[in-house]
This record gives structure tokens, C-alpha cells and sequence, in this order.
């Protein structure tokens, strides 16, 4: 709700600061004090478009700021934290949220939410969850088909509400699996095309049958291949320098250390150090003959491995560098990418069958989500009934005797995220005229009425923190004007209510009376007003000046304290 707003240079307002608490608030004064200039800082701070006319004259720019008690995990309070605005949190919970709004007087403005500048439109977004504004320039809160079905959905209840959440349950499952039907079917000749590739690309993968590091193994054995005779030449010289006969002066590897492993040997028993050196070069003379023994099995494997084996080993290595060049950097990946390849082939190959699963559950939903539409459809036409009868009832009590509200339920073939219906609420201003919708062929006044009426009905479901009404008396006194009073008063029971009024008898059911007067200087200069909230003594002499024009009237204040006192009775019950 709306703690207090402060307005500055707006119109004939100078400066003021008005304290507004819950319930039911009324504004009055003297027509042309400057009653509307708290309507008009309401729009500015509600995102209007900004008018240098309503600068005060002679000042630099107007100024309105607000603020506000919301729900700091609401709606508003959110879209304020994106804007980057700051929250002011209090210990009961809520959260106090400033909104402010300047015009200069060439008619550039600046939006201000939470203490951080925004444009006009985020001052929109955030003010149309916090306010509502019903008068005769104002556009209506039940303006569009969506609001309108929003409000009728709220108003069903319980019942309504668990059905609809069942059809969007319904809808969304549908729209997945129409989406998925679609894609697949759009992608058809993609995915043939595709399986073609990967089957003529696994075929020829298969064919060859490569094994994994099989590349790197064959170019190790190329080149050891295409260079046998250095390899042999090399393997029989050391074989002959470990084992050989041919050096008759010195010895063989084997033969030497064989003699010098007898010679430490034949001292070993007296020097310990010695005995270990020959049993090392024992170990030696072990290491020689087995390397000797490999070396000469080594050369006599060369001679087995002639040209043919390269030439099979070359051929071998040709193969399985095309599937390198198609597919893969190595062997190791080209097999891998073969078992990618083999899952997505089985995954097209099956996509048949499951075009066939998909179009047997998309028709079944889709008869589901025709019959919940149907079931939601019935459910709102009955909330529509009752709610267009309540409302037609206190259209009554408000000087309306003949206008009706019409709500029509038209079920479309088609069904959308929130059924198949369109809703549409239409006035019936008299009996056996044509109902028009909502906002068309009623005055300022007789719209405030209805929309009064609507927000009584659909205040206990549908609640926004702060409702204003401007002309909702126009054209109504006596006991219409004390019914419309009571209903505000009723309304004020769960929202902050603002209303701007001529009429006493309504004036009487607020909880709060702030009055706007008027004075001019002295000196002929700029004439301004002042903006008061009202003690419970000056409320008398307010209403008795409304009442009569004589606010010094003995009788007259008579009056308004009767008045005040039936105000109150009448409010109770």
C-alpha cells in the first residue's frame, strides 16, 4: 500500500506531503483546489506520460514520489530488484519501495525505482502491480480479453483453478510432443541422406577391420623392415664380438670376463671385497650369453622376413591410411568414431518407430486436452454466470437500477496455453440496449461504478494493494450515494482504497479525510494549495462544508456528525 506520497511544483500543489494509512481514504476540496493534481502525481508515479503543463509555473520541474509497503517476494518487488533498485526491509517482513518521478518544464522526465534511475516503462511495470487507477482518462485494469479471463479463472475458485492446471499440464505435454513429431518429420530426408553416409562409411570400415594401435605397429615393423641388411650386419658383428672365435690374441666378451671371474675367484677366500667382484662379473658373464643368444636368434629372424612381408606390410599400411584420411587422425580414433557411428545408425533406424509412438500419443493428448478444455470451458461459463450476477447486483445499489455486466464465454476450435476460450465482459447500460464491452458508450462516472462493482466482487479473490477512484459519485446522491460510500468501505476492507469526491455521504465512510484548499497570495502572485490530512473535529467542518457550504453552521455540523454516525453504523453491518 501507499505510506505517504510527497508532491512538489505540480499544478497549484507547492509543496506537500501526504500520509496515507489503510483502508479507506478520501480527498476533497473546492472544485479547481487542486484535487486532481494527487491523481495526477499518482499517473506520473504509475509510469504516465509526462506534461509540461503540470510544471508549476515559474518552477524549474514537478516532482512525485511515493512510498510504498509491498511484499518483498512479490511481483512488484522483483521486477524493482531487476531494475536494480534497493528495498528497505522492516522486521514485520514487508519492505518499504520508493518510487519517484521528476518533469522538467520542457517536458523531460527522469523514473527514479528504489533510489535507482529507470525508464518510464519499469515505473509502469512495477506501479501497475502496487495501484490501480478507475477514472474517466484511465485505462481499465479489466482492459484486455487476458485480464478479463485472468479475473473470471481467480473468481472460479478452488475447483476452476485445479482444472486449469490440469489442462496446462495436459497442453504442455502435447506441445512437447507435437514439437518433437514435428522436428522429426522435418528432418526425414536428413536422416536418410545421413544413414546412407554412415552405413556405406562402416561397411568400408568393417571391410578393412582395423585393430587398435594397428598403424603404429606397422610403421615400426616398415622400418625395421626396409632396413634388414644394416640391422643384420649390425646384430652378427656384436654376436661375434661376445661369442666369436676371431680374436685369438685378446679373446671374446665371454672369454675374457670368464677369465677374469677365475682369477678373483682363485683369491676370493682371501679377500672378502674380491670374492664379491667375481660373483658380479659371474652376473656379467650370465647378461653376455643371454644377449649373445638373443642376438644370433635376432639375425636368423631377419633372414625369414624378406621383401615379401614389407610388401604385405606396406599394402597393410596404404589401407588403413585412407580410413585415416576419411575419418579419423589414427587407428585408435577411426574405431572409435566407427562405434559413434554404429549408436547414431541404430538411433536413425529406430526413429520409425518412434514417429509411429509419437503420433499415437499427440492424438491421445490432444483428445485429452479437448476434453479438459470442454471441462474448463463449463466451469467458467458457471463462474461467469454468478459473477456477472453479483455485479449486475451492486450496479443496482449504485444508482445503476438497469445496467447488467454480460460475460461471454466463447470456446474457440483451438485450443491454447489457457484453454479455448475467449472471455469478454460487456456493459448493459439499460434494459434492452446493446451491451457494449467494457470502457465503450459509459461516461467517467458510470464506468468508475462499474469498475467499483467489479473490484467489490473480485476483491477477496483478485487484490491489488491500492485502488484510486475519481468521479465514481458523478451523477449520484442520496441513497445511492451512501450505497457507493458503503462499498468502497467494503472494499477497503482488503485493499487500500483512494477516492477523490464531492459527496459527503461518501466522504463520511473513509477512515482518513484529507482535504486540499486553496489560497492566493496577498499580493495578486501564484495562487497555491495545501494538502492536510483531516483530525476527526475538522472532519465535521469539512463535511458540513460539503454538505451545505457553510462549514461554521451549527445545523450543518449537526448533520455531518449524523451523517459521520450513520456512516458508521451502516459500515458495521
Amino acid at each position: 500500500m501507499i505510506e505517504e506520497i510527497r508532491i512538489r511544483d505540480l499544478g497549484v500543489i507547492a509543496d506537500a506531503t501526504l500520509a496515507l494509512g489503510p483502508g479507506f481514504s478520501v480527498v476533497t476540496g473546492e472544485t479547481g483546489a487542486g484535487k486532481t493534481m494527487v491523481l495526477s502525481a499518482l499517473g506520473l508515479l504509475m509510469g504516465a506520460r509526462s506534461d509540461a503543463g503540470a510544471v508549476r509555473l515559474g518552477a524549474r520541474n514537478a516532482s512525485a514520489e511515493a512510498l510504498l509497503r509491498v511484499n518483498p517476494e512479490g511481483a512488484a518487488a522483483r521486477r524493482a530488484v531487476e531494475a536494480g533498485g534497493e528495498l528497505e526491509t522492516d522486521d514485520d517482513g514487508g519492505a518499504g519501495l520508493i518510487l519517484a518521478r521528476t518533469v522538467n518544464s520542457d517536458g523531460r522526465s527522469r523514473a527514479y525505482v528504489g533510489g535507482r534511475s529507470a525508464p518510464a516503462g519499469v515505473l509502469a511495470e512495477v506501479g501497475e502491480k502496487l495501484v490501480v487507477v478507475h477514472g474517466q482518462s484511465d485505462q481499465l485494469r479489466l482492459r484486455s480479453s487476458a485480464a478479463q479471463r485472468e479475473a473470471l479463472d481467480k473468481f472460479g475458485g478452488t475447483g476452476l483453478r485445479d482444472a486449469l492446471a490440469a489442462y496446462q499440464a495436459t497442453y504442455a505435454r502435447w506441445r512437447d510432443v507435437t514439437a518433437d513429431l514435428e522436428s522429426l518429420r522435418s528432418a526425414e530426408r536428413d536422416r536418410l541422406r545421413e544413414a546412407e553416409s554412415l552405413q556405406a562409411a562402416l561397411e568400408e570400415i568393417d571391410g578393412i577391420d582395423p585393430q587398435a594401435g594397428e598403424d603404429e605397429a606397422l610403421k615400426a615393423e616398415a622400418m625395421k623392415l626396409g632396413n634388414v641388411e644394416e640391422l643384420r650386419t649390425a646384430a652378427s658383428a656384436a654376436h661375434s664380438a661376445l661369442v666369436s672365435g676371431e680374436f685369438p690374441e685378446t679373446g671374446d666378451a665371454t672369454t675374457l670376463v670368464d677369465a677374469a671371474k677365475r682369477q678373483l675367484e682363485a683369491v676370493g677366500a682371501h679377500d672378502a671385497e674380491l670374492g664379491s667382484l667375481a660373483a658380479r662379473l659371474a652376473e656379467v658373464g650370465y647378461i653376455l650369453a643371454d644377449i649373445s643368444a638373443e642376438l644370433a636368434g635376432y639375425a636368423a629372424s631377419l633372414d625369414s622376413e624378406g621383401p615379401e612381408r614389407l610388401a604385405e606390410v606396406e599394402a597393410r599400411r596404404a589401407d588403413l591410411n585412407v580410413l585415416i584420411r576419411k575419418y579419423a587422425p589414427s587407428i585408435d580414433e577411426v574405431i572409435e568414431w566407427a562405434d559413434t557411428s554404429r549408436a547414431r545408425l541404430d538411433e536413425i533406424s529406430g526413429d520409425s518407430d518412434r514417429i509411429d509412438g509419437l503420433q499415437q500419443e499427440a492424438g491421445a493428448l490432444y483428445e485429452q486436452l479437448i476434453a479438459e478444455a470442454q471441462e474448463l470451458s463449463g466451469l467458467r461459463r458457471v463462474a461467469a454466470e454468478e459473477l456477472a450476477v453479483r455485479v449486475s447486483g451492486e450496479l443496482t445499489a449504485l444508482a445503476m437500477p438497469d445496467a447488467k455486466l454480460i460475460i461471454d464465454v466463447t470456446s474457440g476450435d483451438t485450443p491454447g496455453a489457457l484453454g479455448a476460450d475467449e472471455v469478454s465482459f460487456s456493459l448493459q447500460p439499460h434494459a434492452g440496449s446493446a451491451p457494449r464491452p467494457l470502457g465503450k458508450g459509459a461516461s467517467g462516472g458510470e464506468l468508475s461504478r462499474v469498475m467499483l462493482a467489479i473490484e467489490v466482487v473480485l476483491a477477496a479473490v483478485d487484490p491489488v494493494p491500492t485502488f484510486v477512484f475519481d468521479e465514481v459519485d458523478a451523477g449520484v446522491g442520496g441513497k445511492a450515494a451512501v450505497e457507493i460510500g458503503r462499498r468502497l468501505a467494503m472494499l477497503a476492507r482488503h485493499v487500500q482504497v483512494v477516492v477523490v469526491t464531492h459527496l459527503p455521504q461518501v466522504a463520511a465512510f473513509a477512515s482518513h479525510h484529507i482535504r486540499v484548499t486553496k489560497t492566493r497570495a496577498a499580493d495578486g502572485g501564484f495562487t497555491a494549495s495545501d494538502v492536510e490530512v483531516l483530525p476527526e473535529s475538522e472532519r465535521v467542518r469539512e463535511l458540513a462544508r460539503m454538505l451545505a457550504g457553510q462549514e461554521e453552521s451549527a445545523s450543518a455540523q449537526a448533520h455531518a456528525e449524523e451523517l459521520l454516525l450513520d456512516a458508521a453504523r451502516t459500515a458495521a453491518r
